[in-house]
C-alpha cells in the first residue's frame, strides 16, 4: 500500500483514509451530508498493471450493497467493482472511463468512481475501518 494509506492521508487527497470504510473486495466509501463517494483502494489499483478499460453503471441506477457496479480491466485481468452501500448512483467520474489509468493517480481523491445517495447508512457498520482493512490486506500477503 502507498504511504497515503499507511500514514492516514497527505496533501494530494481531500479524503482522509482514517474516515473511510472498506470492503473485502477493496472498495472504499466516504459518506458526508447524504452523499457517499466510493472508489477502489490503492492496494487494489496497485495490483493491476496497464489499466485499459473501465465500465461503470449509469447515473440513476439503484444498487444493493455489494452489488456489481462496474468492471476494471487491465491487460491481464478483469476486476469486478462492487458497491459498498445500497443506494442510487447520482454521479459517475466520467474522465476515468475515458482514461482508466487515472484510477491509480489519486485513489482516495480525484480517482473516486461513483457517488451514491445511500439508502441505509447503517450498512456502514458492516464495513472495515482503515485499521481493520490494513490487517486484512496484511493477511492476504501471509496467505499468498
Amino acid at each position: 500500500m502507498t504511504n497515503r494509506i499507511k500514514q492516514g492521508g497527505d496533501n494530494l487527497s481531500p479524503l482522509n483514509p482514517q474516515e473511510l470504510k472498506f470492503t473485502e473486495s477493496h472498495e472504499w466509501v466516504f459518506e458526508k451530508d447524504g452523499t457517499a463517494t466510493m472508489g477502489i483502494s490503492d492496494y487494489a489499483s496497485g495490483q493491476m498493471a496497464d489499466l485499459v478499460f473501465l465500465e461503470l453503471k449509469k447515473v440513476g441506477t439503484v444498487v444493493k450493497q455489494f452489488q456489481q457496479v462496474g468492471e476494471l480491466e487491465s491487460v491481464k485481468a478483469v476486476s469486478t467493482i462492487y458497491s459498498p452501500l445500497s443506494g442510487e448512483i447520482i454521479e459517475v467520474n466520467e474522465p476515468l472511463t475515458r482514461d482508466p489509468e487515472l484510477v491509480k493517480k489519486d485513489p482516495f481523491g480525484e480517482s473516486w468512481l461513483l457517488k451514491l445517495r445511500p439508502a441505509d447508512l447503517s450498512e456502514l457498520n458492516s464495513l472495515m475501518t482503515l485499521e481493520r482493512y490494513r490487517e486484512f490486506c496484511a493477511s492476504l500477503h501471509e496467505e499468498g
